[in-house]
């Protein structure tokens, strides 16, 4: 452990700060007798004893707070030192200075060693430049409060520039231990730091706060407003100078930016730069273009997202003050009363052989109906034409009109919103069913027969139908299904027919079956348009059959059928309204083919769920659109009168049948608004991987032949689809290190 000792150097810092302290005693031991003499005023005594004779300072690796009660006596203020505060200071005068400048040459001291001074009333804090913020520091406006190394705080007021922005141009010129702060609520930026630095702020932030920019205002006479707006653009774009368009801004320098948008309601530019050269160039430019006559009264606009031919039809009723009769079907041959969104079936004729129709079903077309839109309906204010073509529109009109035209044209040439529809279809059904029955048939008196017995059912599960249909060679009447016992021996001749001697028919069965729907349908089409999607088959039912005989013997059949779709359909038109409702027009059906009669000779059955509504959805939401919930019971006794109510014994004449079933079909609608790209882009990706992960979960590696490859496979996700199936390899090439990958699990 060290002794406790002065170092060297201690004692020449004291030595030095007395000798200067010696220095500078003789003015005030001057001052001395005259203060003695006048003790009335004593305040004036020492307001000349301050600005007395000039003193010469000399600290030369003097300790700091030495240092600090020289200048405290010199200057007459009073310190208040923080522990902190250590150190030695510097301080050399090569003449003799003013007293009162003492105190400025030690705050600059102070602050090169990282220390800053507080003034209070009557006392001068020293403490750390770090913690000098959080004390009283004076705060100003304007130029800076002061001068000089005091620490102040100014509040600056902007108003053209943006008080966010200009943080990172401030900060890097103030210390690193004060702060500059913007407040984004008045635009104001705060800074704490020495008052000289806060003066050279003030400048700075005076020169770069002045307006940006200038605008004017181009009235045209001639030319149209937004075709010439996209001429300049095009043309000062080209030419690099960095047009800001009114979409979007383009990069570059902002001082070469220029911004021109037309106004079609006073037929003016509007022209915004930085630069007011650019301005001149642009205004001469434009004066140069507004020429009479230089277009003519014919012009071409070319939409982008709208149909020319239903806008040119808008625009002629607009024009002619005429009623239009834009989506209407005129084709149609139905009632104009009738409002079904159902579609319609189609039927179909023709000479078949053997029953095949000829039919292709329900075909949808594209091919709509184009009456009334090349028609050239002119008024006395100008012509509208519609070339399908190029989806471009050529207006025949003045320059007035035509201006108030384009701007119609480009209110509605607007992306158009779209709508993905996503249903989903469950169905629960369950069913069980029991039969329990006995039939007996026996007797005979003598050489006289004497049948009795039961009877019950009908076909295979009869007994005396069943005991006929054995009897003969080619029986096709079989027992149905279930547990069945017969007890009987050979034939007997009843009536003079030959039947199967059946003496008892016992039946039981009892059946149970389940099942469990879900269909998903989607699908995604334009605002206010019509869409529709089936996912079934398209089967022929018999509608009329007859046969021509003609000259000949042979009849030659003929057989009318009609198409029908059989399986799930759905049909949408959404309407999207400004606050985000979708308002649906939907029909939704869901059918299938009863099995048991896929071949019957009169056509099939078939069972059909259906609903057709209109609904109001917001974005998003799930809708329950409609459903089912069935349940039914159904039960049957075939008995013989008194006999089949006997306890026990009852049953043998007697036959029971119950069947209890339960059916719960609901239908969910979810819409959502695709408004831009990235949206489209979003569920299309979702619905692309969700088909991968299927793929790949059906995947296996087992083949029924050698060198088989793999199911064909999606392209990875972000990746251009290949011209052919992207097949996996189950080897990789001959030459090559790649393992072949792992089969799916």
């Amino acid at each position: 452990m060290k002794s406790a000792c002065r170092r060297p150097g201690s004692a020449r810092r004291h030595l030095a700060a007395c000798l200067a302290i010696v220095f500078a005693t003789p003015a005030v031991l001057t001052s001395l007798p005259a203060a003695a003499a006048s003790k009335s005023a004593p305040r004036d005594a020492r307001t000349s004893d301050s600005a007395g004779e000039p003193v010469s300072l000399n600290f030369v690796n003097a300790d700091i707070g030495a240092v600090i009660q020289a200048i405290s006596k010199i200057s007459g203020r009073n310190f208040v030192v923080d522990p902190r505060v250590k150190g030695t200071l510097n301080i050399v005068t090569a003449k003799p200075v003013a007293r009162h400048l003492s105190y400025s040459i030690l705050l600059s001291a102070l602050r090169l060693q990282g220390y800053a001074a507080i003034e209070g009333q009557g006392v001068t804090k020293i403490v750390p430049e770090a913690d000098a913020k959080l004390h009283a520091v004076p705060v100003g406006k304007g130029q800076g409060a002061g001068g000089g190394d005091r620490l102040t705080t100014q509040v600056f007021n902007l108003k053209h520039e943006s008080a966010t922005q200009l943080v990172p141009v401030i900060r890097p010129l103030v210390s690193p231990n004060n702060t500059v702060t913007a407040y984004p609520g008045n635009n104001t930026l705060v800074v704490t730091d020495y008052a000289e630095n806060i003066g050279r702020i003030a400048q700075i932030v005076e020169s770069i706060d002045i307006p940006q920019g200038d605008m004017r205002v181009i009235p045209l006479k001639h030319a149209s407003a937004l075709d010439l707006a996209q001429t300049v653009n095009r043309l000062l774009s080209d030419s690099g100078a960095g047009t800001a368009m009114a979409g979007g801004v383009a990069a570059g320098d902002p001082s070469q930016r220029v911004s021109v948008i037309g106004d079609p309601r006073t037929n003016s530019l509007l022209v915004r730069s930085e630069n007011p050269s650019k301005l001149n160039a642009v205004r001469q430019l434009v004066g140069n273009l507004d020429q009479p006559g230089a277009s003519g009264n014919i012009h071409v606009i070319y939409l982008k997202n709208a149909e020319a031919t239903k806008v040119a039809q808008t625009l002629r009723s607009v024009l002619t003050g005429e009623a239009g009769t834009l989506g209407q079907n005129t084709g149609s041959t139905g009632s104009p009363s009738s409002s079904s969104f159902a579609p319609s079936s189609t039927t179909t004729t023709g000479n078949t052989s053997g029953s095949t129709g000829s039919g292709l079903g329900n075909t949808p077309s594209f091919s709509s109906s184009q009456s009334g839109t090349s028609g050239n309906t002119g008024t006395g204010g100008g012509m509208v034409q519609a070339d399908p073509m190029s989806n471009a529109l050529i207006i025949t009109a003045p320059e007035a009109i035509y201006n108030n035209v384009r701007k119609v044209v480009d209110q509605l040439d607007r992306r158009r919103a779209q709508v993905y529809v996503e249903a989903l279809i469950t169905e629960v059904s369950t069913e069980k069913a029991a039969e329990i029955g006995i039939q007996w048939q026996a007797g005979k008196l003598g050489s006289t027969s004497v049948f009795g017995g039961t009877s019950f059912n009908s076909g295979g599960n009869n007994i005396l139908s069943l005991a006929g249909s054995l009897a003969t060679a080619s029986s096709t009447t079989v027992p149905g299904n279930g547990l069945n016992l017969l007890l009987g021996s050979g034939t007997i001749t009843v009536g003079g027919r030959e039947i199967a001697n059946l003496n008892m028919l016992a039946r039981f069965l009892e059946s149970d079956s389940k099942a469990n729907i879900l269909s998903t349908p989607n699908l995604i089409t334009l605002d206010n348009e019509e869409a529709k999607i089936v996912v079934g088959r398209n089967v022929p039912f018999v509608t009329g059959t007859y046969a021509t005989t003609g000259t000949t013997a042979t009849a030659n059949p003929f057989t009318t059928v009609e198409r029908r779709d059989v399986g799930l359909t759905l049909k949408v038109k959404p309407q999207i309204s400004e606050g985000g409702t979708v308002r649906l027009q939907i029909y939704q059906e869901a059918s299938s083919v009863i099995e048991s009669t896929a071949t019957s000779t009169t056509g099939p059955s078939t069972t059909k769920r259906s609903i057709e509504s209109t609904v109001l959805v917001d974005d998003g939401s799930m809708i329950a659109l409609g459903g089912l919930v069935e349940d039914t019971y159904s039960g049957g006794v075939e008995k013989v009168p008194v006999l089949g109510d006997i306890p026990y014994l009852g049953q043998f004449f007697r036959y029971d049948g119950r069947k209890r079933a339960k059916t719960n079909l609901i239908v969910f609608l979810r819409p959502v608004i695709l408004r831009d790209a990235t949206s489209l882009k979003d569920i299309s990706a979702d619905r692309y991987n969700y088909v991968i992960g299927q793929q790949q979960a059906n995947d296996r590696a087992e083949s029924l032949m050698r060198g088989e490859p793999n199911p064909p496979q999606l392209p990875p996700p972000g990746s251009p689809p290949p011209a052919v199936p992207y097949n996996r390899p189950l080897t990789p090439p001959a030459g090559s290190d790649t393992p072949s990958p792992a089969p799916a699990q």
